[in-house]
């Protein structure tokens, strides 16, 4: 009669600690399609928002390229003083991109994956 009970209780056990793994490996499952999800939504957005920017910025400086020749009386004038500017922007940036530039994009990077890690803990502890 023990010997019964000893082989129910391991069998009972072993059926546990197998839908214990099942549920476990579900859960990380669900886990992960969630954070892939969360991600390809973020990059399809950011991309989306990037394309916005990009056509804005070339339309805006197709505008002022044909502005600054309307004014300076040349497309070749208008268009060389947009080129001009770029070059000065580039140099700018080229110079100053090791002390200011990588370390304000680092930084916001950094804050905006800690602010999602506390957005995701803030909803889990209301799951709760």
């Amino acid at each position: 009669m023990m010997q019964e009970n000893k082989e129910k209780n391991i069998e009972e056990l072993y059926e546990d600690a197998k839908s214990y793994i099942d549920t476990r490996v579900e859960y990380t499952r669900l886990y992960l399609v969630e954070k892939v999800s969360k991600i390809f939504a973020d990059i399809v957005t950011n991309a989306a928002v990037v394309i916005c920017f990009i056509l804005a910025f070339l339309f805006g400086t197709f505008t002022l390229a044909l502005f600054l020749s309307d004014v300076l009386g040349s497309y070749a004038r208008g268009f060389g003083c947009v080129a001009v500017i770029y070059i000065l922007l580039a140099l700018i940036v080229y110079y100053t991109k090791e002390k200011y530039i990588e370390k304000a994009i680092i930084n916001f990077t950094i804050r905006n994956y800690f602010n999602k890690l506390a957005d995701k803990d803030e909803e889990d502890e209301q799951k709760i």
